[in-house]
């Protein structure tokens, strides 16, 4: 495997936001902090729940289907369809996705595994978005931790890129119960990276347990608080997911 340092990945992920020349508003309701590793032969139907409260925006929600497979240790891949709803209004689907994740190696000096995440999505009314991720992770013992670094581009548009990020942090209670904080939120943009934007923080607890032979069903919840001017559109998210895996989670 290729040895990565700090310096190299860093490097990369430089590379990788400027050359792609973003959208603006407040983090998605369907996005989700990524692991750095693949579990080859590993199948999941997943469905994910989001519900803004309070504010101007509360009881505007979204909700995701996707398709997924590990195809190698070395990529990953899945299939999606986005539907939003604005109070009062139709629910209509709203883009569909395909994305993938390729794992880079781990930074050995820190323990840390890396990954790289692109995500072409085509909303049904709009030009294409083209959005990256560095994805981080740390695993020690039951304590697990995620950065994702986040870079978004609208096809169709001038904009600069957008910068986010989205982090999580949990440990395992009990077998099979993680218990954790997430976060998400806006660095601003090519053009001016900043910490003055949207900022959520809040808890989340997920479960899984067995479905069925080389099936499992996994259980997650959450809610973030929006911080600062964030509460200006809503004082936060409701967030809930559902997922059924098939595969042998022993295989390599």
């Amino acid at each position: 495997m290729v040895k990565i340092t700090p310096c190299s990945l860093a490097a990369a992920a430089i590379s990788l936001v400027c050359s792609r020349p973003a959208l603006a508003g407040p983090p998605s309701l369907d996005e989700v902090v990524y692991g750095a590793k693949v579990e080859p032969g590993i199948s999941e139907l997943e469905t994910r729940y989001g519900r803004l409260t309070g504010g101007p925006a509360d009881g505007e929600d979204a909700f995701v289907i996707e398709a997924s497979h590990g195809f190698s240790t070395r990529f990953y891949g899945a299939a999606l369809a986005i539907v939003p709803l604005d109070p009062g209004g139709p629910r209509k689907l709203d883009a569909f996705a395909l994305e993938g994740i390729a794992p880079l190696g781990p930074i050995k000096s820190l323990g840390i595994d890396t990954a790289l995440y692109v995500e072409l999505e085509k909303p049904i009314h709009e030009p294409a978005n083209l959005e990256t991720k560095l994805l981080l992770e740390k695993k020690v013992g039951r304590f697990d931790s995620r950065l994702n670094l986040i870079s978004e581009k609208s096809l169709g548009h001038a904009e600069p890129i957008e910068l986010r990020y989205a982090a999580s942090a949990d440990v395992e209670v009990a077998e099979d119960v993680h218990v954790g904080a997430e976060a998400f939120g806006q660095l601003g943009t090519t053009r001016r990276v900043t910490a003055r934007g949207d900022h959520y923080l809040g808890p989340s607890v997920s479960t899984e347990f067995p479905a069925g032979h080389d099936r499992k069903l996994e259980l997650r919840a959450g809610y973030l608080l929006a911080i600062d001017r964030a509460r200006n559109e809503a004082k936060g998210q409701l967030r809930v997911g559902l997922a059924l895996e098939f595969g042998d989670h022993d295989k390599d």
